[in-house]
């Protein structure tokens, strides 16, 4: 029995991969002309132009119709972002009232001022 060289075997499984990528590639164009075509005649049918396509996808892309993600939590359950309770009168700045109180509130706090002086109306 003939020894096959490394090289021409490689050579020849390299020739059959490109020949079958470019069946899958014909497989696939051929599978999708039909549904192009009813695409393009649903379009027709409802008057949607391709504006109306690409804002509706991308404003799919950017979260299924402009919705915001909602980050989860350590328990599984949704974050929401909460609004703010306390406002610095100079810098704007808030502050939510839930966790670690932020330094200018503190140092407010201990120069004598009252934490119910900064709520948000």
């Amino acid at each position: 029995m003939p020894r096959v060289s490394y090289a021409s075997q490689q050579a020849k499984i390299e020739k059959e991969i490109s020949k079958l990528q470019k069946q899958a590639a014909a497989l696939h164009d051929r599978r999708r002309k039909p549904v192009i075509a009813s695409i393009v005649k649903s379009m027709r049918e409802y008057g949607i132009t391709p504006d109306d396509v690409a804002a509706a996808y991308g404003s799919a892309k950017s979260g299924r119709g402009g919705k915001r993600k909602v980050a989860a939590g350590p328990n599984g359950a949704a974050k929401r972002a909460v609004a703010p309770k306390y406002r610095h009168p100079q810098t704007g700045e808030t502050w939510s009232g839930r966790g670690k109180a932020p330094r200018w509130l503190v140092a407010a706090e201990t120069a004598g001022a009252a934490r119910d002086s900064f709520l948000i109306a």
